[in-house]
């Protein structure tokens, strides 16, 4: 049974005991996290944390071991048979992930497809959407993230900022729910980071659902509603930054952030 906000409409994200090991290593254990239409969170911590897994679960790239994930209240990867949880057959899954935006570190861009044709692709192929429709709706994007003028370009050619910049377009393009970056400034030289990271700061504005892992405080301070402080595999605090950034309640929040403040 999932939660919900107030008036009924279900959580734009939540995960309930969300535990994920790799071998061994317990990487998450017993996450909870719920995220509100429209709200932007910021999920932050050391290295090593989590956090990256954290977000690959929300759009199934990683499995659950125990627990649920729900993205606009319906299980992401699985389908509820009675009591047990059956994943779903893969060409299901993908059909989920295009509600599911996703930005990587490294931009992910094909190196033979032109800047549109990237934008262009997984609307086309995947959604079966009208390739006109589709170009100009592309277009406006590469506008609304200031590469327009790339169009016609191949990844190679584009800084690493302008990349990460298209791999925005593209996911925009699927006209997702909720928005999900990992890192996205982390491979970038510190010169190219504020481009970046404006393009988010428009996002927010427009009261998309966005959940960002970031090692960017102060970034986090400004658009996010909700900070997560993420420290080995649970959620150790979490609330408005003025909250969490400021005034945190736990020790452990207070001594990360005074090595990154």
């Amino acid at each position: 049974m999932t939660a919900d906000v107030v008036g009924g409409v279900p959580y734009a994200v939540e995960l309930r005991g969300v535990h994920k090991s790799f071998g061994p290593i317990e990487v998450l254990r017993g996450v909870d996290l719920a995220v509100r239409p429209g709200e932007v969170t910021a999920i932050i911590g050391p290295s090593g944390s989590g956090k990256s897994t954290l977000l690959r679960t929300i759009n199934h790239l990683e499995k659950v071991d125990r627990g649920t994930v729900r993205v606009g209240g319906d299980l992401v990867g699985y389908r509820r048979k009675g009591d047990r949880l059956h994943e779903l057959p893969p060409r299901e899954i993908l059909r989920q992930r295009h509600r599911i935006g996703f930005v990587f570190q490294n931009f992910c861009l094909f190196p033979h497809l032109t800047v549109l044709e990237n934008v262009v692709e997984a609307p086309v192929s995947a959604q079966k959407r009208r390739r006109s429709e589709v170009e100009a709706e592309a277009v406006r994007l590469l506008e609304r993230v200031g590469v327009a003028d790339k169009a016609h370009d191949y990844p190679r050619r584009l800084s690493g900022g302008q990349q990460q910049r298209v791999a925005i377009a593209r996911a925009l393009a699927l006209r997702p729910e909720v928005l999900l970056f990992d890192e996205p400034t982390s491979a970038l030289d510190p010169e190219l980071v504020g481009e970046v990271l404006a393009v988010i700061r428009d996002l927010a504005r427009d009261a998309s659902t966005l959940v960002i892992v970031t090692h960017e405080v102060g970034f986090a301070r400004e658009v996010a509603d909700t900070v997560v402080f993420l420290d080995g595999g649970v959620v150790v605090e979490q609330g408005p930054p003025s909250v969490v950034l400021d005034h945190p309640v736990h020790q452990r929040t207070a001594s990360f952030l005074a090595h990154v403040l």
